[in-house]
């Protein structure tokens, strides 16, 4: 399997196809799996690259590091190491880290798509919803997860495709519970008009954890942004309707 040593810890991706360069980064706690249903389409005509970043997945987990900056910076040396410039697709947390890629290095990124991204949290109402969970995951991770991420899915989504991102999030490291205290504070719409890349915010109609007016305001902050909303799908819409998504995908990266 390949691997990168970045900043003092190793990092799984996987590289298949040639063409535009697309990196893929997964949500809090998943992997670069969340995308596979997606690649055999996408791989005939372009150059995938998945990244499991830092605490999760079949990479390294860290006790230091797991913070925005931390993973951005991570992200910078994958980048500059595989030699490319993608459009970078980040999932939740993962669309964070592709904003604040392009904010401090637009010379490393063609585009970003922010796939239900938490695009700010503080003024949303979520803000005490995650102070909570925080502890939840201390006291009782495994239980928290089962209450917690079949909300992520649209109604109707199979059961297996639920156990399965519960079971990549126990497998990944719990140094990575920081993020959340961190996002408490993310804020980044001051900043969003400085954005120098295109941005598209590529967002599941029925998503019950990142609410459609944040990108909507994100997206309003941001000259040329786009919203573009997919019907019927939740928080992770590349694995509840790929079909759907990679369509989306390939108009709006085309």
């Amino acid at each position: 399997m390949p691997f990168l040593e970045v900043n003092e810890t190793r990092l799984h991706y996987e590289d298949a196809g040639t063409g535009p360069t697309l990196l893929f980064l997964h949500g809090w706690g998943t992997s670069g799996r969340v995308w596979q249903s997606c690649l055999p389409d996408l791989v005939r005509d372009h150059r995938v690259v998945t990244l499991d970043w830092r605490g999760c997945g079949r990479s390294d987990h860290p006790a230091d590091g797991n913070t925005i900056a931390g993973v951005t910076a991570d992200l910078v040396q994958t980048i500059e190491a595989l030699r490319i410039k993608p459009t970078v697709v980040g999932s939740s947390i993962g669309g964070l880290f592709a904003t604040e890629l392009a904010l401090a290095r637009p010379d490393l990124v063609e585009r970003v798509v922010a796939v239900d991204s938490p695009g700010y949290w503080p003024s949303t109402g979520m803000l005490e919803k995650v102070h909570d969970l925080r502890k939840r995951l201390v006291d009782d991770r495994a239980g928290t997860l089962e209450d917690w991420v079949p909300n992520w899915f649209a109604p109707g989504t199979g059961r297996g495709l639920v156990d399965w991102t519960i079971r990549q999030l126990l497998d990944s490291g719990v140094y990575i519970d920081e993020l959340f205290t961190e996002c408490t504070t993310y804020e980044p719409r001051r900043r969003l008009k400085d954005l120098a890349v295109p941005i598209t915010y590529l967002h599941g109609e029925l998503d019950a954890e990142i609410p459609l007016e944040v990108p909507r305001s994100c997206a309003a902050a941001t000259p040329g942004a786009r919203v573009h909303v997919l019907a019927g799908c939740g928080h992770v819409p590349h694995q509840e309707n790929p079909r759907a998504f990679t369509a989306a995908l390939r108009t709006i990266a085309a």
